[in-house]
């Protein structure tokens, strides 16, 4: 029933297919068009197998189901499960199998099974929909050996789901050394809920070139896997992906048949677990069981090939020359070397041939610290003694110590404590490769081996030691390191700095990418540890004209200095005290980390992120306090904290960095920090001038002050130069006081600058506190004098307003003295007055009477001199000449004024109270 009008069966003649009409009876199954398989399991742990025909077959006839093995049963690696009689069988040659597992080896394409889902993960009110369609090319890349992630900022999962029958484990091995990009492991059910690999989520960094493993217990049932990478795009800069390879679970129930090895590998014995590298020059197909060789004259390839390449001609980038040891006649010999292996021919018309080797010249002098003393080769100066290279080591002078330290100026050979070694991402071993050459008076890359190989140098330091007259010295650099490169690329290359502490982890420091000129990079060093300082250089082309050539200076101790900690500054725990225009400042409460969050800021895909600054104006005794770190995995601020010095993503400064990508930006569960780096690692000094070191404040950046109390600004400075900014990054925190702004106060940057810098080189920070306020002082405060009393007067103090000063001299109490009483004055003064105005009312009035008395008698001795003239007695005096007027007249003096009739008064009064009058009288002529 249902059956089509023509059906294909299997024809049991000449082995050929043939069609019958639906009426026709269907033949009996053969062996070759079914396969077997199990049923789910029951609730009892059982399952039957069944035989079902292979796809497009139709026959009868089938075997009947019969009882499966249970369902936790599995082979041991090597073997398969034959079906058909349940049993483990071997795997034959050129096959593999792993027992109860499935490896992922092949990248060629992607797996069946493996899936990309591509998203923008922005949460962003309109962002996501109008990214939407942004992340559509976005998705992981097989790379043949591996698997590579996307490049931008889209959040892309690889993701894989398979179905347990017991508990096992999923292993892979994993490149991921761009801290801009995130990485993530994890597992879900089926219902989509996340597994308990809370711990095993973030994927640790790696260095360069290395492949690290991560592993994680899967639970019996569904597991989805998820490889899940976002980048985060701050600038015009791209993010170097992650590589995935070899990816193993183990745990599946059982498999049903081998897994044929790959190109380039083999398996020559029955029952392999895993297939063998093919070797160098030979190759090998898809099930190998052996390698083949290449016809050596005209071809070759490298290990696990799977085809032989064409010789090309040789060039002169396929050889190089080395400098053999001194002999005791001062003479080293230049040799010429293929490089290993040879992959060219000389054999060809316009290939060059390997130059005769022998020729002697004079060995280059010994490096600064070493001597030969007439032998071939060059050995240190003895504890006390110093050598500039050229002359016997000498002792030195009494009261100095030697300036210990490395100076590597010739490379005749390579110093013993560096090694140069070839390392290739895409697993092709260089090992037997130098990667770096000596060339006389530097060291340069070699050719290397194949597209991407890493060609390393390295260079151990076992600690530092600063010479004893500075050991007691404060300060954040204890040595450095400095070296002279430059890069020489027709095609895309990078050169890595990077350093390692203790042997434990590598980071890269700095990065330099393409044609570069001669140039000199200087690293701090400002713990004492043993560092590992490592050049990875890397080219993408093979064949074209690439070459670094890096000339190594001093890492030497005679740099290491009395530094400057705070000039007329000092500074302690607890306490930070210094003086301006002579009055007493204290930043007691700003001992720890301002820090500041500025933003939000986006990127050009919209991704929202902030600017955090911690800043820590003078440290603790010197120690940098401010902290910042990246949370890329997931390590909490107390491990960071415990094992701050080894941290990898670990930077302490005055003032540091860190992005900031909050939790809504981008799906994540927390806020993630990232590119933590170091804006202040030196403290130049703090002063009222707007100029220190060639580093200005621009007194426009930020509203002026409207107090008296200039602004006091710390200059800091970062040694570390980047791309832009060859000098370094340099740091100004301006200080103001600010009654009002408590504790802490305000930390602002520059309105134009919203990321603290306008060049990206010098950052400004405004710090408004009230602990940036001078210290109270006498001159600060002014008193009030109460009213006396009932004998008491009350002094009180006041600030003068508005108050511009912190602590310092106290406000004085309110002192209470004695008084004399206002009454009793005031009685006093009112008795003295009302007795004074009553004399002069008294002596105004007999003075008056007695005037009037005084002018009656007058007028009356007037009156009788006119009536009684004649009876008056004659005087001789009074006698009247002829010809004299006889007529009287009385002549009165002047008026006299008040005072002057008392005066007059009192002296007619002494003088028997006579008055003169003068008279002038007429008399008769004839007399």
């Amino acid at each position: 029933a249902g059956c089509s009008a023509r059906r294909l069966v299997a024809g049991r003649e000449w082995g050929e297919r043939k069609y019958y009409d639906e009426t026709d009876i269907l033949l009996n199954c053969l062996q070759t068009d079914y396969h077997f398989v199990y049923t789910e399991c029951g609730s009892s742990g059982s399952r039957w197998r069944v035989a079902v025909p292979n796809s497009g077959v139709e026959c009868s006839g089938l075997p009947d189901p019969v009882k499966g093995k249970e369902c936790t049963f599995s082979c041991a690696s090597g073997e398969y499960l034959e079906m058909k009689n349940q049993v483990c069988s071997k795997c034959a040659e050129g096959s593999y199998s792993l027992g109860s597992g499935i490896k992922f080896d092949e990248w060629d394409d992607l797996p069946a099974g493996f899936s990309n889902v591509a998203t923008f993960m922005d949460t962003a009110v309109g962002l996501a929909e109008s990214k939407a369609d942004s992340c559509d090319n976005s998705s992981w890349t097989p790379r043949g050996n591996y698997i590579e992630s996307n490049r931008d900022d889209c959040t892309v999962s690889l993701i894989y789901a398979v179905h347990l029958k017991k508990s096992g484990s999923v292993f892979f091995e994993y490149q991921y050394i761009d801290n801009n990009i995130f990485f993530e492991f994890f597992i879900q059910n089926d219902q989509c809920q996340e597994m308990d690999t809370a711990t095993d989520k973030w994927v640790k960094l790696t260095d360069n070139g290395e492949w690290c493993s991560h592993s994680v217990t899967l639970k019996s049932g569904t597991n989805i896997l998820y490889w899940r990478t976002t980048g985060i795009l701050m600038g015009s800069k791209v993010v170097k992906p992650v590589l995935v390879k070899n990816i193993t679970i183990e745990g599946v129930a059982y498999t049903s048949e081998c897994f044929p090895c790959k190109p380039g590998t083999f398996s020559d014995k029955p029952g392999s677990s895993n297939c063998q590298v093919c070797p160098r020059n030979t190759y090998s197909e898809k099930g190998a069981k052996e390698c083949t060789l290449c016809k050596e004259e005209t071809h070759y390839s490298d290990e696990g090939s799977s085809e032989c390449t064409e010789r090309p001609p040789c060039t002169n980038k396929d050889f190089f020359q080395i400098h053999t040891p001194c002999d005791k006649d001062g003479k080293t010999q230049i040799m010429y070397k293929w490089v290993e292996p040879k992959i060219c021919r000389e054999d060809l018309s316009d290939a060059f041939t390997l130059p005769p080797s022998g020729e002697r010249k004079d060995c280059p002098p010994c490096n600064p610290g070493f001597y030969n003393n007439e032998s071939s080769s060059c050995n240190s100066c003895l504890q006390g003694m110093f050598s500039d290279g050229t002359q016997e080591c000498k002792t030195c002078p009494a009261g100095t110590e030697p300036a210990l330290g490395f100076e590597y100026k010739w490379w005749n050979v390579l110093p013993a404590n560096m090694k140069t070694s070839c390392f290739n991402v895409g697993n092709s071993k260089c090992d037997g490769m130098n990667g770096w050459e000596v060339a006389g008076d530097h060291i340069q890359s070699g050719a290397g081996g194949t597209d991407n190989d890493y060609l390393i140098l390295n260079l151990h330091i076992p600690g530092f030691k600063p010479p004893t007259s500075v050991t007691g010295a404060t300060g954040s650099e204890l040595g450095r390191i400095t070296f002279i490169f430059e890069s020489i690329c027709s095609a895309d290359c990078v050169l890595y700095f990077m350093v390692d502490i203790n042997r434990k982890n590598t980071n890269v420091v700095e990065s330099w990418g393409g044609y570069k000129e001669k140039q000199s990079y200087t690293h701090i060093i400002s713990r004492n540890a043993s560092f590992t300082f490592t050049w990875a250089f890397q080219r993408t082309n093979q064949g074209q004209d690439l070459d670094t050539t890096l000339k190594r200076k001093p890492i030497n101790a005679r740099s290491v200095q009395s530094t400057h900690t705070c000039p007329f500054i000092r500074c302690t725990a607890r306490r930070l005290v210094f003086r301006v225009d002579l009055e007493v400042k204290t930043l007691s409460n700003l001992s720890g980390v301002g820090s500041l969050m500025n933003g939000p800021s986006f990127t050009s895909r919209g991704t929202k992120f902030f600017h955090y600054f911690n800043i820590s104006l003078c440290g603790n005794e010197g120690k940098k306090m401010a902290v910042c770190a990246d949370n890329i995995t997931d390590v909490t601020v107390k491990d960071m904290v415990a094992e701050s010095e080894d941290y990898s993503n670990l930077v302490g400064a005055f003032v540091c960095q860190s992005t900031i990508i909050p939790s809504d930006s981008k799906g994540f569960r927390t806020a993630l920090a990232l590119q933590s780096n170091s804006l202040a690692d030196t403290f130049l000094g703090a002063t009222i001038e707007t100029t220190l070191d060639n580093i200005s404040v621009k007194t426009e950046m930020f509203p002026l002050s409207q107090r008296r109390i200039p602004d006091v600004h710390f200059f800091y400075k970062s040694s570390r130069a980047t791309a832009s900014c060859e000098n370094g990054r340099a740091t100004v925190v301006t200080m103001r006081c600010n009654p009002h702004k408590l504790g802490q106060g305000e930390i602002s940057i520059p309105s134009q600058c919203p990321a603290g810098t306008c060049d990206g080189c010098t950052f400004y920070f405004l710090w408004e506190s009230a602990e940036a306020c001078p210290l109270c002082t006498e001159h600060d405060y002014h008193e009030i004098e109460g009213a006396c009393k009932k004998g008491f007067q009350e002094t009180l103090y006041m600030w003068n307003e508005p108050k511009q000063c912190i602590r310092g001299v106290s406000l004085p109490k309110k002192r209470i003295s004695t008084c004399e009483t206002v009454d009793f004055w005031l009685k006093v003064g009112a008795g003295v007055g009302a007795f004074t105005a009553v004399l002069l009312i008294a002596l105004t009035c007999y003075f008056w009477k007695k005037n009037q008395k005084l002018e009656y008698k007058y007028s009356k001795l007037v009156m009788t001199a006119n009536s009684k003239e004649c009876e008056l007695p004659a005087a001789d005096s009074c006698a009247i000449m002829e010809g004299e007027d006889n007529e009287e007249e009385i002549v009165y003096s002047n008026k006299q004024s008040l005072l002057g009739k008392l005066k007059s008064l009192a002296t007619k009064e002494k003088e028997d109270h006579f008055e003169s009058v003068q008279l002038k009288s007429s008399r008769s002529q004839n007399i």
